[in-house]
C-alpha cells in the first residue's frame, strides 16, 4: 500500500495501480474518453489530465501510477483549462450534429463536454470525410471518429480480427480499414464489438428501422417478430427501465403496441437447434470413424465468418443446421403460412437480435430455402428496437405483460440459455443424454460449461460415453483454441464458439453502456430464467414435437434439410450478402 493524497483528501491505495483507479478508490471522478481497462490505457485523449504537486506538466490518470506520498488535483484551474481546450480541438475534428447522431444522449463525448459547460467551440472546423457503403451490416462515419484508438484495440487485443487500423500521419491521422483495402474485402466478423466500444457514433449498426415501420404501413404485409433470447436480458437499459421491469412479456406488448401481426419466441427455433444439431452430433458420434472431429456449433455468424477466413479447413467440421434466427424465418415462411393459410410472400419475417452479424446472415443467398424470398427478411438489433419504442412513444413500464402468440411462442429454459456463453452447449447435451439413454438429466448437471471464462473445457460421461467438449467465446480466445487443436494438443468431441465476449448476452447488438461490460449480468437473468421455466428440456417443447409430427416429420429428415440445414460451403468470404440500394 501507499499513501497518497487526492484533493485534500489523504488515501492508502494498493501500490502500482493508476491514478485513475486510486481517484475512483478515493470517490472521485476523473473524466475519459479514450480509456478501456486493460485494452486501451494509451491516453489519447488528454481528458483525464491531472495535476501532481512538484510536476510542471499534467499528466493522464489512466496509465500513471501512483508513488508513496504523491499529491493529486484533479480540478485545479491549470486542470480545467486543459482538460476545456483539449475536449474543445476535439470536437472541431468532430461532427457534432448531436440531435441526428445515433447515439445522442449515450454519447461519452457528448457527456464530457457538456460537464465541461461546452457551449461553442472556438476552432475551425475541420471534418474527415471518407466514402462508406451504408447499405452494409457496419457502418463508419469518419466525421464522427475521434482517433481514441478503442476499435483498434479492441478488435487487436479481444477479436484478433486487426481490422482498423490508424492511417496517414499528423494533422491527417485516421482510423480506418487496415491494408488501405475496402471495408467489403476485410476478413471483419462483424460482431460489433467495436461499434460497443466506441464512445462516440463514429461506428454503428445500419439504421433498418424506417423498415419495419414502412412493413407495418403496407396492408399486405403479415409482420411477423420473433425476439431472441438474449435480447429480454437486455432491453431495458437502453430505455432506463429497471431490470426487474424490463420482462420479455412487457417487450411483447411493446412491439405488439407499434402493430405487429404476430410475435414469437425465438427459443422456439433455439429447441429445434438442439433437436437438429444434437441429433446431428449423435449421429457422428455413434459413426466417429467416418468424421473428422471436434463438431462445431453454427448458431453465430460471426463464428462462421471468422472461420471461413481464418480456418476455412475446418468449416465442413460446423454443424449443417442453421442458426435458431434462420430456421425461425424458413419455418415462417413454410410451415407457419400453412397453419395461416396464407401465400408466405406476404409474411415479412422481422427478428430481434442482440447482434449486428446477424444482419448480414439473413442476407446470404444460401440462406433463402422457403421459397419467399429472404426467409428472414428485416433484422433489428436490440438498441433498434428501443428507437422503435421510443418513436412511437410507447412507455414500456406502464404496459401490462403479454404472452407470446402460439404456436411458435413457446420455448424452454433450455432454449434462453442459448443467449449465454455455454448455453448452446449444454441446451444440447440435456437432449443428448436423453436420446442416448431415454431419460432426462437433472436440468444443470452440465452447468461445469457455465461462466464468464474465455476458454471452458469439460469432460462429461453420459451412459459410459465420454464426450469431451470446449466453450469459447470472444475471437481471440477462439484462435487460441483453434491452433491448440491444430497442433494436436487439444482434442475434443464437441465445441461451442461465440464471437462475442460472454456469448450473444455480450452482442455487438445490444445496449451500449460506456465502460461497463454486462454479459455477465445478462447471462445470470437468463439462467435464472431457465431455472424458473417449468419447460428446461428442448426435446419436451410441445410446439416442437407437434411441428415435427405435423411438418418436418423428425430431425434430420428430408424436410428438416431442406428448410432448417445450410451449406456453409455455398457462400464466400469475405463478403457476400449485403442489403440492396
Amino acid at each position: 500500500m501507499v499513501n497518497i493524497t487526492i484533493n485534500g483528501k489523504a488515501l492508502q491505495v494498493p501500490e502500482g495501480i493508476t491514478i485513475l483507479e486510486a481517484a475512483a478508490q478515493g470517490g472521485f471522478k476523473i473524466p475519459t474518453l479514450c480509456f478501456l481497462k486493460d485494452i486501451n490505457e494509451i491516453g489519447a485523449c488528454r481528458v483525464c489530465l491531472v495535476e501532481i504537486e512538484g510536476k510542471d506538466n499534467l499528466v493522464a490518470a489512466c496509465n500513471n501510477v501512483v508513488d508513496e506520498g504523491m499529491n493529486i488535483y484533479t480540478n485545479t484551474p491549470k486542470v480545467r483549462s486543459a482538460r476545456k481546450t483539449n475536449v474543445e480541438l476535439i470536437l472541431s475534428t468532430h461532427e457534432y450534429k448531436c440531435a441526428t447522431c445515433i447515439r445522442s444522449g449515450n454519447c461519452q463525448l457528448q457527456s464530457v463536454a457538456n460537464d465541461l459547460g461546452i457551449i461553442e467551440v472556438p476552432y475551425i472546423e475541420e471534418l474527415e470525410k471518407r466514402p462508406w457503403d451504408h447499405y452494409l451490416p457496419l457502418v463508419k462515419e469518419s466525421e464522427k471518429c475521434i482517433k481514441c484508438m478503442r476499435c483498434v484495440q479492441v478488435c487487436d487485443k479481444v477479436q484478433g480480427l486487426n481490422i482498423w487500423d490508424i492511417v496517414s500521419s499528423g494533422r491527417r491521422t485516421s482510423i480506418d480499414v487496415a491494408g488501405g483495402i475496402d471495408f467489403e474485402k476485410s476478413a471483419c466478423s462483424l460482431c460489433g464489438q467495436c461499434i460497443t466500444h466506441c464512445p462516440t457514433g463514429a461506428l454503428r449498426e445500419r439504421n433498418d428501422t424506417d423498415r419495419y415501420f414502412d412493413a407495418l404501413a403496407d396492408p399486405d404485409k403479415i409482420v411477423i417478430v420473433q425476439i431472441a433470447p438474449a435480447v429480454r436480458a437486455a432491453w431495458g437499459e437502453a430505455i432506463g427501465l429497471p431490470r426487474e421491469k424490463a420482462t420479455i412479456k412487457r417487450l411483447v406488448n411493446a412491439i405488439r403496441k407499434t402493430g405487429a401481426d404476430y410475435i414469437f419466441d425465438t427459443n422456439f427455433t433455439a429447441d429445434l437447434t438442439i433437436m437438429e444439431e444434437g441429433s446431428e452430433f449423435l449421429e457422428k458420434f455413434t459413426h466417429k470413424e467416418d468424421y473428422k472431429w471436434p463438431m462445431f456449433t453454427s448458431c453465430c455468424p460471426g463464428w462462421i465468418r471468422f472461420a471461413k477466413s481464418q480456418f476455412p479447413e475446418i468449416v465442413p467440421q460446423i454443424s449443417t443446421a442453421k442458426s435458431p434466427q434462420q430456421m425461425f424465418g424458413a419455418v415462417a415462411k413454410s410451415y407457419y403460412a400453412d397453419l395461416l393459410r396464407v401465400d408466405p410472400e406476404r409474411i415479412f419475417s422481422v427478428s430481434i437480435m442482440p447482434c449486428t452479424a446477424k444482419k448480414h446472415e439473413c442476407e446470404l443467398p444460401n440462406m433463402n430455402d422457403a421459397g419467399a424470398g429472404q426467409d428472414v427478411d428485416l433484422v433489428l438489433t436490440t438498441r433498434e428496437v428501443a428507437r422503435i419504442i421510443k418513436a412511437d412513444q410507447i412507455i414500456p413500464e406502464l404496459l401490462v405483460e403479454e404472452e407470446f402468440d402460439a404456436p411458435l411462442g413457446v420455448g424452454s429454459g433450455a432454449a434462453v440459455i442459448f443467449g449465454a456463453t455455454g448455453g448452446v452447449m449444454e441446451a444440447a447435451l440435456r437432449s443428448v443424454h436423453y436420446l442416448i439413454t431415454g431419460k432426462n438429466p437433472d436440468p444443470d448437471a452440465f452447468s461445469v460449461v457455465r461462466g464468464m471464462d474465455g476458454i471452458k473445457e469439460a469432460e462429461i460421461e453420459i451412459a459410459g460415453n465420454k464426450v469431451r467438449g470446449a466453450v469459447v467465446s470472444g475471437l481471440g480466445n477462439t484462435r487460441k483454441l483453434l491452433e491448440r487443436i491444430k497442433s494436436g494438443e487439444a482434442h475434443y468431441d464437441f465445441v461451442e464458439v461465440m464471437a462475442c465476449p460472454g456469448g450473444c448476452a455480450g452482442g455487438g447488438g445490444q445496449p451500449i453502456c460506456d465502460g461497463v461490460e454486462l454479459a455477465d449480468v445478462r447471462a445470470e437473468n437468463l439462467y435464472s430464467l431457465d431455472k424458473n421455466n417449468p419447460l428446461r428440456f428442448s426435446h419436451e417443447n410441445p410446439s416442437v414435437i407437434k411441428a415435427y409430427d405435423d411438418y418436418f416429420q423428425k430431425p434430420l429428415s428430408h424436410k428438416s434439410h431442406q428448410l432448417l440445414h445450410t451449406d456453409l460451403s455455398e457462400w464466400d468470404m469475405p463478403f457476400v450478402g449485403k442489403r440492396k440500394k
